[in-house]
């Protein structure tokens, strides 16, 4: 797939540019918020793993709620999403800035605060990722995924160091309070935004079965899955640099809050260095080779800071941490992504991101209590080696290559005609497809059943089967049902580009004097009343 010439080119898409320029703000207070929360605490318990528990407090809403917020991603206005999300996130800041300013915060009470942060977060995140598939061209999607990332990480480079400041001048409750401010310039250009309604003739998902579509998809495709564990597994282990490292300054390296801003920045520096040298590492190495570099490299970072480094080599050792963060991360998404056919692109992201999420509120919580139970260079060691288990994953399961997939709707479908009165949502549905085949083509057509087989159940077909007629043994049939009629129509747009390579195959093995015959039948369960004598009925069993 041909990438842009310039990583900077999505900015002539102007919606891209200016909604990329509003996070910019909402990114800035989202850190100082960060930085205020984290260091705070380290003032309100010297209990590690209450530290570490601030990272947690965050994530672990991503991992719970994400794929109800992709369900919606999928199915509602993302923007009508993505401003309630910003605007409940605004309100739990000036909560949480109003208590910090009352002195009335408790650990407890913190976490519950920044967990409320991170529900917004969850709800907000599959929207805007799915949104940015929206406006920018497949070729683009990789510059403007890494590009966010660049964008999120130059606000990394100095805003934990204006954090610090902030706080060790004015407090946290000022550190709060700038993050509240900050979402209004998200909040205005998503008011400003008028992107064009999609419109489709189907009714939108009922909730349970869209949730088991997103499921049921991602269980079926293994690319997919292979790319959510890799994530997962980076995100258990690179977390604990970021749960870690307030105590790590002030217990190791006896520093401020301004030291921990700082060193952030650094990592913050080399995530955006990390940001632009991607698209040149993307045109010269395939995908797992670019995640290898990432976990080694921050596998080497590990090892370095459970060494006590001076001040300055930790913040060569956070730089060199940022870039394999930001390497990593975009390349997964980007992976996720362009693996995805639009239809559950957010159900996707969602479940991407509980993988994700999920390892690092699980990170934060195992090398908190680690570094609390055995010491801060144990749990910086065991981090190191659980990099390790990641990047040893890619021999067994490695990511998919660079090469694309038509994921475009196929669009081939031509809603037949019917003679019944059938409404959207009468049901079941059962749809036979009878194929002639030839004895010698048995083995290849059994084979691409296979990949059909998956292709339907993962598209929501259900009771698939394979027949084949005994008393004339070349004709196979293809039965599946669906509960609707509506769900039969949707099955079927469902179907990608990619998909049609299969079915194209299967046309060319079928050998019939007529072309393949499709049935297609709803089910009639009818109870028959047998009057006996007066006054009694016996129902047929």
């Amino acid at each position: 797939m041909a990438e842009p010439s310039s990583q900077l080119a999505v900015f002539r898409n102007p919606a891209f540019r200016n909604l990329w320029f509003a996070t910019l703000a909402s990114n800035f207070g989202g850190i100082v918020q960060a930085v205020g929360a984290a260091w705070l605490m380290t003032s309100l318990t010297s209990s590690e793993s209450m530290v570490a528990l601030v990272q947690s407090s965050v994530t672990l809403p991503i991992m719970i709620f994400s794929l109800t917020a992709g369900v919606f991603a999928d199915n509602f206005d993302r923007r009508q999403i993505m401003l309630w999300a910003q605007a409940f996130m605004c309100a739990a800041s000036v909560g949480l800035a109003f208590l910090a300013y009352e002195g009335w915060l408790t650990p407890w009470l913190l976490l519950s605060f920044t967990f409320l942060i991170g529900c917004g977060t969850a709800l907000n995140n599959p929207s805007w990722q799915a949104t940015v598939g929206d406006l920018v061209t497949k070729a683009e999607l990789p510059s403007a995924v890494s590009v966010n990332s660049m964008g999120f990480n130059m606000m990394r480079s100095v805003g934990p160091a204006a954090g610090g400041a902030i706080v060790a001048v004015f407090g946290a409750a000022a550190a709060f309070a700038v993050n509240a401010a900050s979402y209004v310039a998200i909040i205005a250009a998503l008011l400003a935004w008028k992107p064009k309604p999609k419109a489709s003739r189907l009714p939108r998902e009922q909730f349970g079965s869209a949730f088991a579509a997103g499921l049921r998809y991602v269980a079926l495709s293994p690319n997919l899955i292979r790319t959510i564990l890799r994530a997962f597994l980076f995100g258990v282990s690179a977390i604990a640099l970021q749960a870690l490292l307030p105590v790590i300054v002030r217990d190791t390296l006896g520093g401020t809050s301004l030291t921990y801003g700082l060193l952030l920045g650094a990592f913050g520096v080399g995530a955006v260095t990390g940001a632009m040298a991607s698209q040149r590492l993307r045109q010269r190495f395939e995908n797992e080779a670019i995640i290898r570099i990432a976990f080694g490299g921050y596998a080497i970072c590990y090892l370095a800071l459970a060494l006590a480094p001076p001040v300055v080599v930790a913040g060569a050792v956070l730089f060199l941490a940022g870039s394999a963060w930001v390497l990593a991360l975009s390349l997964l998404n980007t992976t996720i992504q362009l693996s995805t056919p639009r239809w559950v692109v957010g159900r996707v992201l969602a479940l991407y991101q509980t993988g994700t999420f999920g390892g690092m509120a699980a990170g934060s919580w195992i090398w908190g209590a680690l570094a609390e139970g055995s010491g801060m260079a144990a749990a910086l060691v065991g981090a190191g080696l659980a990099m390790g288990v990641g990047l040893a994953f890619g021999t067994v399961a490695p990511l998919p290559g660079r090469a694309e997939m038509r994921l475009d709707p196929a669009n081939r479908f031509v809603e037949p005609t019917l003679l019944l009165d059938i409404q959207p949502r009468s049901g079941p549905i059962m749809v036979m497809v009878d194929f002639t085949i030839d004895e010698a083509d048995v083995p290849r057509f059994l084979d691409l059943m296979a990949e059909r087989r998956r292709i339907r159940i993962r598209d929501g077909a259900g009771h698939w089967t394979l027949l084949r007629d005994m008393e004339n043994p070349d004709i196979w049939s293809e039965s599946y049902h669906v509960p609707t009629w509506v769900e039969y129509i949707r099955h079927h747009e469902r179907r990608t580009e990619e998909d049609v390579e299969n079915f194209e195959k299967l046309r060319a093995l079928h050998r019939g004097p007529h072309p393949i015959r499709v049935h297609r039948m709803i089910e009639r369960h009818t109870v028959w009343e047998l009057r006996t004598t007066p006054g009694r009925r016996r129902e047929a069993k």
